[in-house]
């Protein structure tokens, strides 16, 4: 079977006060998907060790995706560095689609309610895993895909002193809502932005524009570039685990 699939334990029932829904296994590591009100998929590493304290990766979706894309990405960041955890989306993907994929399809909404609702979600979410494992504080990792990198983004500029650092896969700068009104503590707040080559949201002219906004405000930002599309590739992600793991172990020059 396919490491990325999805598949209920045989003959394993969750607990009644569980509300897990189905379990993953990647050996030692395993991501379970925790339905409810609002559900989410939390995965624990390889040999995990109750005495240290595990970065913890905040993982937001792409826009028609759900919190299962976590499970497609940590075998490409890594089963052994995080602790990681990702919530649904605030909206449906497509309010009119009735199919069952359609159902399964979320996205992060623009407006200020939705936005405060994401926020709401990461927030209770960290503190959940927090109850379960043995999180770092210092070292919480708030990333995404495409929409889900924007939300990650302006989530993590409006409480910069809350993360490590914040990663957007294919998700451009968010603008609307002043994302930088905390600008004295952005500025310490290491950012990665990955893009692909072919996507239309990163033209030159726009690259351009936004290396002058990082360098005008002072934001510490690695952009890189990708070949393709802007869809979470194994060499980005491979990158982003770099990039984290250089701030965990203090090796990144801005590390804090």
């Amino acid at each position: 079977m396919n490491r990325l699939d999805w598949f209920a334990e045989p003959g394993e029932a969750p607990a009644a006060n569980s509300h897990v829904e189905f379990a993953h296994d990647f050996g030692e590591a395993r991501a379970r998907r925790v339905a409810g009100e609002q559900p989410s998929t939390i995965f624990g590493p390889v040999h995990y060790e109750p005495n240290y304290a595990y970065p913890l990766l905040v993982w937001l979706h792409g826009g028609g995706q759900n919190e299962r894309q976590l499970v497609k990405i940590m075998p490409l960041v890594s089963l052994r560095n995080y602790v990681a955890v990702a919530p649904r989306g605030t909206s449906r993907y497509d309010r009119r689609g009735e199919s069952p994929a359609a159902r399964q399809a979320f996205t992060w909404g623009r407006n200020e309610g939705e936005f405060d609702a994401a926020e709401a979600r990461v927030f209770d979410l960290i503190e959940e895993v927090r109850r379960q494992y043995h999180i770092s504080r210092r070292k919480i990792f708030l990333a995404g895909a495409e929409v889900g990198g924007t939300t990650a983004l302006r989530i993590a500029l409006s409480h910069p002193d809350r993360f490590a650092g914040a990663l957007s896969l294919g998700g451009v700068f968010p603008t609307g809502c002043a994302p930088l009104a905390r600008l004295v503590e952005a500025r310490r707040l290491p950012i990665f932005m990955a893009h692909g080559r072919d996507d239309a949201l990163f033209s030159e002219t726009a690259v351009r524009a936004q290396l002058r906004l990082f360098h005008a405000g002072g934001l510490q930002v690695s952009i890189r570039q990708y070949p393709g599309d802007s869809s979470p590739a194994p060499r980005m992600l491979a990158d982003a685990d770099r990039w984290m793991m250089d701030i965990v172990t203090g090796s990144a020059a801005y590390a804090t």
